[in-house]
């Protein structure tokens, strides 16, 4: 099944964003692009928020955001109900994210990753599922 992507990016991630959009688009996911548009400086939370709204309205399954070191992008998403943002940096990263805390909002540190790894980092995030089991028990203990 083909997973819905909102995605967004300030100004440092803005580059990456568009090359990830690329690939994303090249296999076939239906994307939102909340922004940034240019390498303009601008706020994170401008685009953190959207995105991470459009997850927890489950309007996408999943959400990308990219800052230049992914720590505000993660630090706004993880304020609203249901979504589980995760700063990965490399892959294994990324299927653990999935597979024990069932992330599904993948923030990248644009200033500390080659675009070929955000890349791969990205395919091995989509196609990881969650294990379920006893990860659903603590994952279910995160809202408040």
């Amino acid at each position: 099944m083909i997973q819905k992507i909102a995605i967004g990016a300030d100004h440092a991630g803005f580059e990456y964003k568009e090359v990830l959009k690329k690939w994303l688009e090249k296999n076939d996911y239906p994307i939102k692009d909340f922004g940034t548009y240019t390498s303009d400086s601008s706020d994170y939370p401008d685009f953190a928020h959207p995105v991470a709204s459009a997850v927890e309205k489950n309007e996408f399954e999943f959400g990308l955001l990219i800052c230049g070191s992914a720590n505000g992008v993660a630090i706004t998403a993880n304020k609203h109900q249901g979504v589980r943002a995760a700063i990965c940096w490399n892959e294994e990263l990324a299927g653990l994210a999935r597979q024990h805390n069932n992330a599904n909002v993948l923030c990248l540190p644009a200033r500390y990753v080659s675009i070929d790894l955000a890349g791969k980092i990205l395919d091995r995030f989509l196609h990881t599922n969650f294990e379920g089991g006893r990860h659903d028990r603590r994952v279910g203990k995160i809202n408040c």
